[in-house]
């Protein structure tokens, strides 16, 4: 009797591996992971939105990819495993549908934004962009206008009031919008030009003047599901989950405008 109740015995530990054993891979082929490449103007609401979404979506695991729209263009086209793509503007997302790569139904528009003007905490506010032309305005930073849609922003900004062609030996050039405020921040510039929503998460700058809309074109952030996507349907479900109350309220809370 003692033999046979250490056999049974040893028969559940047996049964309970295996049963360990299954499950653990149950819940590793059950897990989804997406990659989301998102303008980096983004990455604060986005990295929160993560956490929310987790917690629904406890099988599913998100890795962003935060960087100006342009490049992350040039890396989805160059073939980069994404699942979702998030631009700042509609320029680089235009150029993903006319090659092909967007599954269509799954584009909209999510947010909108505005465009300030920004000096350091410590220096004197420029309430005008056409303060810029002033002598004491040595150094400005905008986005590359090639690559970054809020430099693309401010070029027309600053266009429209005829002043961008004076204001070219005085450009600093940044790679993001972040590089911008970083610039601005550490006052190796006199002025800046980002987005409302990356100033009001800085406590080094002020935020001098905002840019009327009617001289820019619409500051508009589409997201698109890529074809490439290997989590076509947890990518689509993403999508729908940013246009959700819970996460736009969160957009909302970083300055960002609910796209209508």
């Amino acid at each position: 009797m003692k033999k046979r109740g250490f056999f049974i015995f040893l028969s559940w530990i047996a049964i309970a591996i295996v049963l360990t054993i299954s499950a653990s891979q149950f819940a590793t082929a059950a897990e989804t992971r997406l990659t989301v490449s998102a303008a980096i103007s983004l990455s604060d609401a986005l990295k929160e939105i993560k956490s929310l979404y987790r917690h629904c979506h406890q099988n599913v695991t998100i890795t962003y990819n935060f960087g100006a729209s342009g490049s992350l263009q040039q890396q989805i086209q160059q073939g980069a495993p994404v699942d979702v793509f998030v631009s700042a503007a509609s320029k680089q997302m235009d150029a993903l549908q006319q090659k092909n790569l967007l599954i269509p139904e799954t584009r909209k528009n999510l947010l909108t934004n505005r465009l300030v003007l920004i000096t350091p905490k410590n220096a004197p506010t420029l309430s005008s962009f056409r303060y810029f032309t002033r002598r004491s305005v040595k150094r400005i930073a905008i986005g590359e206008p090639k690559s970054v849609p809020a430099g693309q922003y401010a070029q027309e900004l600053l266009a429209n009031l005829k002043i961008f062609d004076q204001l070219k030996p005085k450009f600093v050039y940044g790679s993001n919008v972040r590089q911008v405020l970083t610039y601005v921040e550490t006052g190796n510039v006199d002025a800046g030009i980002v987005y409302i929503t990356d100033a009001k998460q800085s406590n080094r700058v002020r935020i001098g003047a905002t840019a009327p809309s009617t001289l820019h074109s619409p500051i508009v952030y589409p997201v698109a599901v890529l074809k490439r996507s290997k989590n076509a349907a947890t990518a689509r479900e993403f999508v729908q989950f940013l246009s959700s109350a819970r996460a736009k309220a969160l957009f909302e809370k970083y300055g960002f405008k609910i796209a209508s």
